[in-house]
């Protein structure tokens, strides 16, 4: 009945549903095909499954094409692309699946069912009655003529049913899907009804558009995550109507929110893959987390770079087990690819945070406050987990305007004899030549010694003095970023601040 038959490249597919953004375990999934394309020299296809359209949106496409772009997933035919079995949008291809119900209905392999949702709700409360599962009784499989002339003067809008003996040839034997990661999984034919493949407003089913998409494109592989298992006994009953093979199946583990089974969500992470963007995470990274979720190459590997996955990526490293979200690992990871960036790249990724947090503005950026940008990023180390912590880290340098930490200020700032060690430290930088790093150390260090005081309880105050806050990157670079001028206005501030205090208590 399909002309067209398979070929000999590796073709995998993506379809997401655009009813909102692309969330991890669809990232994961998507990834996994993509590896897979890319290890064997394949083409990775992308199609946007918006059947349902009124949850459907275009915001929701972009947002998914946007996502897998982040990730560095070029796909090789689909939306924005193109390719030679477009188009890659389901509700642009709603002839082809109207065009194949209607051969089946004539083949016999399907049927036109006439029974109204109130009839329908009577069968199946009739079935509860009886405590069976509701299962169609192909009421409307051998209508006359007729009886369908009948029921369309009535107004009914059919829906079309598969027949599945017809389709299967008898209402014995087992489907087998032979899984590339579950191995060999069995259902009973007399497990299904027949099954609705396209619904009385005209709209394919998913398990019947899905079929007819992914043999006309000439999918090779279906990699999809385990909870779609149940859909694919359908799905082999279609293609067997239809009269073609079926593509290999490969189910994934699901991502799991904890190691006692719970489904991931969003209280474990599930949220769109834009908020880990967002929020400063590398792309590199989360493929590299993502990769992990479900394969493992050795137990002793934990980083990857893009190339090396795709080198290694095959379906037999896939387990059969769920795999458990686990932010930490996340946030290892990404702060093991921060650290790996160039300096300069490094300063490159966190300016867009630093300008949306309102601390910089990019066309003001000289070349000399370039290269104090990059004095900074440095100076902030290992501390970043993800590229906003950069804000977190760094916005005093960028601002006068900020407060003492609570823990601070009872810590550090509120103990004896406090002002008057600021006095004397400011007095003591006021003089420091040449201002840098090393002598404004040499002289802090003498201080202390000389007073025969704990370095903590002296270069805590002024840390909390000159940036509000307990932790950050090191004073004495913090000292040298911030300048001579900035440094003793923070400290005189600091000074008045408490002295303000002892005065009106």
């Amino acid at each position: 009945m399909i002309e067209m038959g398979r070929t000999d490249e590796v073709r995998v597919r993506i379809a997401p549903a655009p009813t909102g953004h692309m969330h991890l375990g669809n990232a994961r999934t998507a990834l996994f095909n993509w590896l897979f394309a890319r290890h064997h020299g394949g083409k990775f296809i992308v199609r946007i499954d918006d059947t349902d359209l009124e949850r459907s949106s275009e915001e929701a496409v972009k947002a998914i094409l946007d996502a897998l772009r982040w990730l560095g997933m070029d796909w090789d035919e689909g939306p924005e692309v193109g390719g030679p079995y477009g188009p890659y949008i389901q509700s642009q291809r709603l002839d082809i699946y109207r065009e194949y119900a209607k051969k089946l209905v004539e083949g016999g392999k399907a049927y036109y069912c006439y029974c109204t949702k109130e009839e329908l709700d009577a069968m199946r409360e009739e079935a509860r009655k009886r405590g069976r599962p509701f299962k169609y009784p192909g009421k409307c499989r051998n209508l006359t003529p007729e009886e369908r002339e009948r029921f369309e003067r009535e107004g009914r809008r059919p829906t079309i049913r598969l027949n599945v003996e017809a389709a299967w040839g008898s209402r014995e034997g087992k489907i087998v899907v032979h899984d590339l990661v579950l191995g060999d999984v069995e259902f009973d034919v007399k497990e299904f009804d027949d099954f609705i493949i396209m619904k009385s407003n005209g709209m394919p089913v998913y398990n019947f558009a899905t079929v007819v998409d992914d043999y006309l494109m000439r999918i090779t592989h279906v990699i999809r995550a385990s909870e779609h298992l149940s859909n694919t006994p359908k799905q082999i009953l279609i293609y067997k109507a239809l009269g073609v093979e079926p593509p290999k199946f490969a189910h994934v583990p699901m991502v799991l929110g904890s190691s006692k089974g719970e489904k991931l969500s969003k209280r474990h992470g599930a949220v769109a893959v834009e908020w880990y963007r967002d929020q400063g995470y590398l792309p590199e990274a989360m493929i590299n987390f993502l990769a992990r979720l479900g394969w493992s190459y050795d137990d002793k590997e934990e980083i990857f770079t893009v190339e090396e996955l795709i080198e290694k990526f095959d379906l037999d490293r896939v387990g059969r087990s769920g795999s458990v979200f686990d932010i930490n690992k996340l946030n290892w990871l990404n702060k093991q690819y921060i650290m790996m960036m160039p300096l300069s790249k490094r300063t490159d990724a966190v300016i867009p945070f630093l300008e949306r947090a309102g601390l910089i503005k990019r066309e003001e950026i000289t070349p000399e406050k370039r290269r104090w940008l990059e004095k900074i990023v440095e100076a902030v180390g290992d501390r970043m987990t993800t590229l906003a912590d950069i804000v977190d880290y760094t916005y005093f340098f960028f601002t006068d305007e900020f407060e003492y930490s609570e823990e601070g200020l009872r810590k550090w700032l509120s103990k004896e004899g406090v002002p008057e060690m600021l006095e004397e430290v400011k007095e003591l930088l006021a003089g420091v030549e040449p201002f840098e790093r090393g002598e404004i150390e040499r002289a802090l260090r003498g201080y202390v010694e000389g007073k025969g005081l704990k370095a903590i309880r002296v270069f805590q105050p002024i840390r909390v003095a000159i940036t509000g806050k307990t932790v950050g990157p090191g004073l004495f670079e913090t000292i040298e970023l911030l300048g001579r001028e900035r440094t003793l206005g923070r400290l005189e501030r600091a000074i008045r601040f408490l002295k303000g205090r002892t005065e009106n208590p």
